[in-house]
């Protein structure tokens, strides 16, 4: 990997402005291209999560792709889709219809196949009370502890959302306890136990639960059991989490932050991207603040708001001043939702710039 810039590439890094969020397209496409069959290979649905890269463009490709719709965190994000023609989209949140959010999510469900998550009675009997016949998925916690009810309190909850006026679809869940060295296989496996005995609680009160909704991007080459649905994000661009975890190779990462070494040291340089643009995001098991594309052995130690400081390994050289390198952020999510917009490039030229519509979408 230090040797992957061609002279092509490294001119077009020092002719960007730095710091600045950078795709390599064609990594991206195959990336894109991988899910989607991995998950067509296994049977099940692809329904990528959109918070990951909140950029249309993406999820266009996505759906042409074969994936059944799309995954949102909020409300606000499902109107920014809406807007850029994406039709089926899943809120995996326990929402909240407070006033205001009743009136968006009815003007939603007028123009796309809506469906949102709930993990409460009260919930599911306030939303059916501002949106009868929504369709719903009854949210479990798998092992993750987060939101989401106990597997065997499926069925009752699940009871109360229909009794209440709303359409139970099925199940969902995140393994979120899967981002952590080591944890991917029991993490899937806790998630097919949970669906699996939830999908029971539901189906021996009389419902269905046709879809049971899960998955990651840890887990997802481990994904199995009783999951009809798929729903991983950080497949598209891979991270310097999913590095380490060994979720993805090097070759895999498709997203990077252009940065200009504006200091340096000895063995140490700092960078112009700090925690501003990377994010803060960094794991207890995690080996720095983010990784270098171009310098693997190197170790990101420290984040300010507009400094990175990188310790370059005794006997290897240390890139000079001026120079631009590639950095991998830690959780690619929050680095997306800092950046306005995705400078696209394919063969070491710009060939796009794409808007991050979806930034900042929080309500």
């Amino acid at each position: 990997m230090r040797d992957r810039d061609t002279p092509r590439e490294a001119a077009l890094l020092a002719d960007l402005p730095t710091p600045c969020v950078t795709v390599d397209s064609d990594v991206l496409d195959r990336n894109l291209r991988a899910m989607a069959a991995h998950t067509a290979g296994l049977g099940l649905a692809l329904r990528p999560h959109a918070k990951t890269h909140k950029c249309v463009e993406i999820a266009r490709r996505q759906v042409e792709l074969g994936a059944t719709g799309l995954t949102v965190a909020t409300v606000s994000e499902a109107e920014i889709f809406a807007d850029g023609g994406l039709s089926d989209l899943f809120i995996a949140y326990p929402v909240w219809p407070s006033p205001q959010r009743a009136a968006r999510l009815r003007a939603l469900a007028d123009r796309v196949a809506l469906r949102v998550g709930v993990d409460s009675a009260q919930s599911a009997q306030a939303l059916a009370r501002v949106l009868p016949g929504l369709e719903v998925l009854i949210e479990v916690d798998s092992g993750h502890h987060r939101s989401g009810v106990a597997p065997e309190a499926a069925g009752g909850l699940a009871v109360a959302a229909q009794r209440a006026g709303l359409s139970v679809r099925g199940i969902f869940t995140f393994p979120g306890h899967g981002y952590g060295p080591g944890r991917q296989k029991q993490a899937a496996d806790d998630e097919a136990a949970a669906l699996e005995a939830a999908a029971g609680a539901v189906t021996a009160e009389g419902l269905e639960a046709a879809v049971r909704s899960g998955g990651s991007t840890p887990t997802a080459a481990l994904t199995g059991g009783t999951l009809t649905e798929l729903r991983p994000g950080v497949y598209v661009f891979g991270d310097a989490q999913q590095l380490e975890l060994g979720t993805c190779t090097w070759e895999e990462i498709a997203l990077s932050v252009a940065s200009t070494v504006v200091s340096r040291s000895g063995q140490k340089i700092i960078l112009d991207a700090g925690s501003k643009v990377l994010g803060a995001d960094q794991q207890v098991w995690a080996t720095g603040g983010g990784r270098l594309l171009d310098h693997p052995d190197a170790r990101i130690t420290a984040l300010s708001e507009h400094h990175a400081t990188v310790v370059i390994p005794d006997g290897a050289p240390v890139p000079r001043l001026g120079e631009v390198l590639r950095v991998v952020p830690n959780h690619v999510c929050a680095t997306v939702n800092l950046a306005d917009e995705l400078i696209v490039v394919s063969g070491g030229a710009e060939v796009d710039r794409w808007p991050v519509a979806a930034r900042g979408a929080n309500t």
